[in-house]
């Protein structure tokens, strides 16, 4: 009987941990990031990475030498390599969890255990809440106060086995495709959180029809990619993908298939919502049809659109089916035509290689941006990584480029910090030389952000402010920001905000990215992009635009570069 490989994400979790390890060890940073850089490689291979490292192929992948390969046959060998079983013997487990926390890097999580003989997050409650933490050098009551406040956050928000959309909302759609493609499919669709958007999901549902059912599903659990099958029928099937993620798979008659996709999708509360409507005015919604009760007349709707119509609504999109007044619009004939991802014209938050933490050079990212099709791509890396003439030679580098691409637009930008003073961290003269500014708060979190964020709007050269709360969905919560005078600040003084795509971010959140359209502010959809992968986020980004009712014209982005400059301050 041959030997169960392991899942691509068991194998990369392996090689997180020992990264964490090694950092609590001290050893050298190109080490720890070595490790990182390959289970990242190994999310991202289809393929199963156990097997091409036994068949010695795992090595070919960029980021995966033949160290790192060996290491590989270790876990299938052995279940696990031999330095992490032998550094798992003397680090305690929930030490590396000190490193999750904000500002707890890994030589403080490291002194934190082996000074005080903390060794356990309750222990480090323990610590905190006692003042024991202040003892170490550098650390002090606010310290304790940012850890006490973390620990309360992870908490109330523990990981109840849902992922980021980034990570699912790309899967799912490559299925999709590519069960389209199979001879007996006629209809397939994503279904569930992930078509509605949301940016986290549990499990990935797909709403199919088929000529041949059976023919369908089956192909469906012979997958390459498929870890094992929890169910199988002629007409469903759940499988686990080998980076551990569920499918769901139902195929359903023809006739009611917008009855089961619209079932599938809307969230529990506009399902609900949606049903009492209905029998108010004596009709009876079961996800294969809708039945007069006086009659008994069962009407199956083919697409999601029919049935809306027939119930008395204008087709309501997936995003907005969450019961936050869309039954109300769609009666009435005022749902918004939502924003759309062709609509931008242009991503104007970037980063390259400039920034200590980019990965693809300006070159790259801008080469990657013209074949997006956009008209205009503003860099602006980080501020304090273009300091002793670094900003200069980098705006030399965009106008050399600049030359060989026109007429595509390279926007000269950057990303400055906002201190703690409300200042921010570029002199104003520079400032004035470039296209964009976007203004982030990145440190000091908890220091009167609301205030900060006001005073750097102040300033005449900042355009935009960057993800607004500093959240990262799962890990830590947003800072304590008043959101309403936000965005009376940012109309005050022709501010922008910006909704980030980063699959960890989506900052601004659907409900204050609403918030602030209803207050008449204009926001940028960015994707903070660091790599040129990361420039598809911009999807994600206008889910979330979606989820918050946002049209074309709510966008800046969609318009062209001259359109934009005149909506910008008029203190320039």
């Amino acid at each position: 009987m041959s030997k169960t490989l392991p899942r691509n994400a068991d194998v990369a979790d392996q090689f997180d941990l020992l990264a964490d390890l090694l950092e609590l060890e001290g050893a050298e940073s190109f080490r720890v990031l070595a490790y990182r850089r390959a289970a990242t490689r190994m999310r991202e291979t289809s393929g199963s990475i156990a097997q091409l490292a036994l068949d010695g192929k795992a090595k070919e992948l960029s980021g995966i030498g033949k160290t790192i390969e060996e290491k590989i046959v270790q876990i299938v060998d052995q279940g696990e390599i031999e330095a992490l079983a032998k550094r798992r013997a003397t680090i305690p487990p929930e030490v590396v969890l000190f490193m999750r926390l904000p500002g707890l890097g890994p030589k403080t999580a490291a002194r934190i255990w082996r000074e005080l003989g903390v060794t356990t997050l309750d222990e480090l409650k323990a610590a905190a809440e006692g003042e024991k933490l202040r003892a170490l050098a550098g650390l002090g009551a606010k310290s304790e106060e940012k850890i006490l406040k973390a620990l309360a956050f992870q908490a109330e928000n523990q990981d109840e086995g849902r992922r980021l959309l980034g990570v699912g909302l790309p899967a799912v759609l490559a299925v999709v495709d590519a069960l389209r493609e199979h001879p007996a499919a006629v209809e397939v669709s994503e279904a569930g959180s992930v078509r509605r958007r949301k940016e986290t999901f549990r499990d990935l549902d797909i709403i199919a029809t088929a000529t041949d059912p059976a023919a369908l599903t089956e192909w469906f659990t012979q997958r390459a990619w498929v870890e094992e099958v929890v169910a199988r029928g002629d007409t469903k099937a759940t499988v686990i993908s080998n980076e551990g993620v569920r499918f769901d798979l139902r195929v359903v008659p023809p006739e009611s298939y917008g009855n089961l996709l619209q079932h599938f999708t809307g969230s529990k509360e506009h399902n609900i919502a949606l049903r009492e409507d209905a029998v108010r005015r004596g009709l009876s919604i079961s996800e294969y049809g809708v039945t007069t009760v006086e009659t008994g007349e069962v009407f199956h709707a083919a697409n999601e659109d029919a049935l809306y119509e027939f119930l008395g609504y204008e087709p309501i999109p997936p995003e907005l089916r969450e019961s936050s007044g869309e039954l109300a619009a769609a009666r009435t004939g005022n749902l918004p035509k939502l924003v759309e991802l062709g609509d931008l014209k242009g991503d104007l938050h970037t980063h390259t290689t400039w920034s200590s933490d980019g990965k693809n050079t300006l070159e790259e990212m801008v080469l990657a941006a013209i074949e997006r099709g956009y008209a205009y791509y503003a860099i602006t890396d980080h501020s304090h990584y273009l300091r002793e003439e670094r900003l200069e030679r980098q705006l030399e580098e965009i106008e050399e480029l600049q030359e060989r691409v026109k007429p595509f637009r390279i926007l000269k930008g950057i990303e400055a910090n906002i201190r703690s003073s409300g200042e921010v961290d570029v002199p104003e003269d520079m400032l004035a030389r470039l296209d964009w500014v976007v203004a982030s708060i990145h440190q000091s979190r908890e220091a009167s952000p609301t205030e900060r964020v006001l005073a750097a709007m102040e300033h005449p050269y900042v355009d935009c402010i960057g993800h607004l709360t500093g959240r990262k969905i799962t890990r830590r919560g947003p800072m304590d920001i008043d959101i309403g005078r936000v965005i009376e600040g940012a109309l005050a003084t022709g501010t922008f905000l910006e909704i980030n795509s980063q699959p960890d971010r989506l900052d601004l959140r659907d409900v204050h990215a609403r918030a602030a359209k209803e207050a008449g502010l204009k926001l940028v959809i960015n994707t903070d992009a660091h790599e040129i992968r990361a420039q598809g986020y911009l999807e994600l980004g206008v889910g979330q635009a979606r989820r918050g009712w946002l049209t074309k014209d709510d966008v800046v982005n969609t318009r062209t570069w001259p359109q934009i400059e005149k909506l910008r301050k008029k203190k320039r």
